[in-house]
């Protein structure tokens, strides 16, 4: 359940009734997150030549964005600090992270922001990104999986049952980060 996509403060998001990255289409609410005053929501992006940048910038063509979001670029770390920076401050915010990463211990999904669905997939590889559960982030979900020397499974099955049944929230391994 590694998830990554658009993401905006919950208080705004339940304010307005926000859940689609879509929905920033109506001008009305993508000037809510509009920093600069141009028009334009401003979304804290991907560094360029990230993975991320690639499918950001073909969703801002194919989901015809380009008039109402402005993909923010430049060092991210600096970025999602002013991120941040905005959201101690009360000002809504969009930006794009991933998890389990450190932002998400800062800004905890479901708690300070949430996660914005696509109403359709739309990703470079032209493969579907619809979970099971019908929700739609418009980014591939991860599995992360322990790892271990072949040697530790064998000499310490006390650890190897541990690995079995270990459950980590991403949450928490975000706030870990």
């Amino acid at each position: 359940n590694c998830a990554q996509g658009y993401l905006i403060d919950k208080k705004t998001a339940d304010k307005y009734d926000i859940k689609y990255y879509n929905d920033l289409k109506k001008p009305e609410i993508a000037k809510l997150f509009d920093l600069d005053n141009d028009g334009k929501a401003d979304l804290t992006g991907c560094n360029a030549g990230w993975g991320c940048e690639g499918v950001i910038e073909y969703q801002l063509d194919a989901y015809k964005m380009r008039d109402v979001v402005e993909h923010n670029q430049g060092e991210y770390s600096a970025l999602i600090a002013d991120t941040i920076a905005n959201y101690k401050t009360g000002k809504p915010i969009l930006y794009y992270t991933w998890t389990p990463y450190w932002v998400s211990g800062k800004l905890v999904p479901g708690k300070d922001v949430v996660f914005l669905q696509v109403k359709e997939s739309a990703h470079p590889s032209g493969n579907s990104t619809k979970l099971s559960n019908g929700a739609d982030y418009g980014f591939n979900i991860n599995n992360q999986k322990i790892a271990a020397n072949a040697s530790v499974v064998t000499k310490h099955k006390d650890i190897a049952k541990l690995f079995d049944i270990i459950k980590l929230d991403v949450n928490d391994v975000s706030g870990q980060n």
